[in-house]
């Protein structure tokens, strides 16, 4: 299954490392709500279904195993604004790169300025896997950021958020 070029719900294109977010205009609850889609879904007669849970590999509880990363300020902040902005972009490509490998299904920045950066759920079971993944970041190399990894437990459909968020994305961070 080709996973498409990004999977980033909350603007990564804002940037985890350099970029300050660029301030979104407060939304009213109403607008955060998908008009009429939450309610088909929801009130879809179709119940359990053990094929797809299956595919997805979920247990009894629709559940499944990932590992969360908290990406944090890292000790190596020094470097001249165009170094910064060249490991910005690299940190982009190596998300995308791990989004199409289908081993990262969800990746975003905090709206703040704070130590905490951003997350990334990395679609695999272990923290030895995720360690991997995280050596391959150009900006962790560098040292402007640093990774926390923790086990973590959710829905087994977080995979299904990359092919969704396709179709909602008029501009890739890819094409920055």
């Amino acid at each position: 299954m080709n996973i498409p070029t990004t999977l980033l719900l909350v603007g990564i294109s804002i940037g985890f490392a350099t970029c300050k977010p660029t301030p979104q205009p407060e939304a009213s609850s109403q607008s955060l709500k998908p008009v009429g889609l939450y309610e088909e879904i929801s009130n879809s007669p179709i119940g359990y279904d053990s094929s797809f849970a299956q595919k997805l590999g979920a247990d009894a509880y629709g559940m499944r195993k990932y590992v969360l990363a908290y990406l944090k300020r890292g000790p190596n902040r020094n470097q001249d604004s165009l170094t910064a902005a060249n490991l910005q972009k690299a940190h982009l490509e190596n998300i995308v790169r791990m989004a199409e490998a289908g081993k990262l299904v969800l990746a975003g920045p905090f709206m703040d300025d704070g130590e905490v950066r951003g997350i990334y759920i990395f679609n695999v079971a272990t923290i030895e896997e995720a360690q991997a993944l995280t050596a391959t970041d150009p900006a962790i190399q560098a040292g402007r950021l640093s990774m926390e990894l923790h086990p973590w437990y959710g829905s087994a459909t977080l995979p299904l958020i990359t092919p969704l968020h396709k179709r909602l994305e008029k501009t890739s961070v890819a094409n920055r």
